[in-house]
């Protein structure tokens, strides 16, 4: 007997079906779909029928299927138009190619200098602020993030020449964000899109022709794209290396800025738990010592932290995948063609698999605890299976080292008390949230690190 297809969320329209909700409030629409029918639901967004499915078991069949059954490239033609035929986006065979390529640029040598890269532009960024004052911790971070991304993948020096017009030009990009609307459509965004595109091209030239004619002068992201499709033989060309560079500093910045904003706003949030954090920075690397990878390690609580941001604040709360043949997911058949969704903010918050999964509780990721170990599905921020974030450990990284930084440096206060998700079609950061500053006169105090009390968030 033929399974049915996943039974449809209430509030179609007629026509548009799910589209408008889908744009305005996608979180209500989500938990609605998996209130009234569990753990597979369909939608309608206009002509396209989408199947959401949620729980570790249909988490995993979702990445492992992907370039089997599910195609990972057809939902996000979106973004070629931006990118073009670079990482996810390539055809699978190019994918391919291009994949071992950048994960030797996240290899643990690398990791070393990009560790020592974040911690000069941080220090700088702190050192700027002055003794006490107030700033708007979300745009602050975002704009620190993207000097971490320039220096690591352009090089200081590049980084600075191009200065902030090539930044702000990734906000014209990224304003051309749309997955419903076909992305060559005359609108304004699109145009500025491409108006802004074809200048960083204009910026990029001159300097990849430069670093093709000096392969032993840099050491940066950019010269190792250069020089390791040059070793290997690869057909890399300049728009790749540009297609390249541009989606993995555009992914660099936009989702790590949201989730490092969170994790200080949270620790705040919870005094309790900032407690265990400032006594492990004093043990681990007090205030003065260069953190070094092996220190890092030892950032236990900071490590659990950003985990748990991940869990209840994740930058994307949804990945798209297309069927190219029908596939069952549980008691439903989905048909080729329909797009199918991981929903992380239920999936996340799965009570049988995080015990009270409301709470900001950073300890559940503790050794004695470890929920994120239960299911290899279970928490899924970064994605999963073949298509896993490769710069996982880098945003990790520099999460940790703004954090450690910071709160050694500088007693911190909110003043912005209700922080709200602010959704857009990019990625999910805090609404605008104020924090008070003062440099430390002396250390932060030494406190027990026992296991924490859970604090409701």
């Amino acid at each position: 007997m033929t399974k049915p297809t996943p039974p449809l969320t209430s509030g179609a329209l007629p026509v548009l079906g799910h589209a408008i909700e889908f744009q305005r409030n996608r979180s209500r629409l989500m938990q609605r779909g998996f209130a009234e029918h569990g753990q597979v639901f369909g939608l309608k967004l206009a002509n396209q029928n989408v199947a959401v499915v949620i729980g570790p078991e249909n988490q995993k069949t979702f990445f492992m299927e992907t370039d089997n059954r599910l195609s990972i490239q057809e939902p996000y033609k979106f973004l070629q138009a931006m990118f073009g035929e670079a990482l996810f986006l390539a055809p699978h065979d190019k994918y391919l190619e291009q994949r071992p390529l950048v994960q030797e640029l996240f290899k643990r040598e690398k990791m070393l200098l990009y560790v020592d890269i974040m911690q000069e532009v941080v220090q700088e960024w702190l050192d700027g602020l002055g003794d006490s004052g107030e700033i708007e911790i979300t745009e602050e971070i975002g704009t620190l993030v993207q000097k971490v991304a320039g220096d690591c993948f352009l090089g200081k020096e590049v980084n600075h020449a191009v200065g902030r017009e090539f930044w702000d030009l990734y906000t014209n990009v990224g304003k051309g964000l749309d997955p419903l609307l076909p992305p060559n459509l005359p609108l304004p965004k699109f145009r500025k899109r491409d108006k802004a595109k074809a200048r960083m091209t204009e910026i990029l030239g001159p300097i990849i022709a430069e670093r093709r004619a000096n392969p032993d002068k840099y050491n940066d992201f950019l010269q190792d794209i250069i020089n390791k499709s040059a070793e290997e033989g690869r057909s890399i060309d300049e728009e790749m290396v540009r297609n390249l560079l541009m989606a993995l500093m555009f992914a660099g910045h936009e989702t790590t800025a949201g989730q490092a904003a969170w994790t200080l706003i949270f620790l705040l949030q919870h005094p309790d738990y900032l407690q265990k954090v400032l006594a492990e920075i004093e043990t681990v690397a007090p205030a003065g010592e260069h953190i070094t990878p092996k220190r890092m390690v030892q950032l236990d609580h900071i490590a659990w932290a950003v985990r748990e941001v991940e869990r209840l604040r994740p930058s994307a709360d949804l990945l798209m995948r297309v069927a190219k043949e029908d596939i069952e997911f549980g008691d439903y058949l989905i048909p080729a063609g329909w797009l199918v969704q991981v929903a992380q903010e239920i999936g996340h918050k799965l009570p049988d698999q995080f015990a009270q999964p409301e709470q900001f509780d950073p300890i559940r990721f503790a050794p004695d605890r470890a929920e994120d170990k239960q299911h290899r599905f279970g928490l899924f921020g970064f994605g999963g299976g073949m298509h896993k974030c490769t710069g996982m450990n880098f945003a990790n990284n520099e999460m940790t080292i703004i954090t450690a930084l910071m709160l050694r440096q500088f007693e911190l206060e909110l003043v912005t008390q209700n922080t709200e998700i602010l959704r857009g079609l990019g990625a999910n950061r805090p609404t605008p949230t104020f924090i008070r500053y003062r440099r430390r006169e002396t250390a932060v105090p030494k406190q027990p690190l026992a296991t924490a009390v859970p604090a409701t968030d």
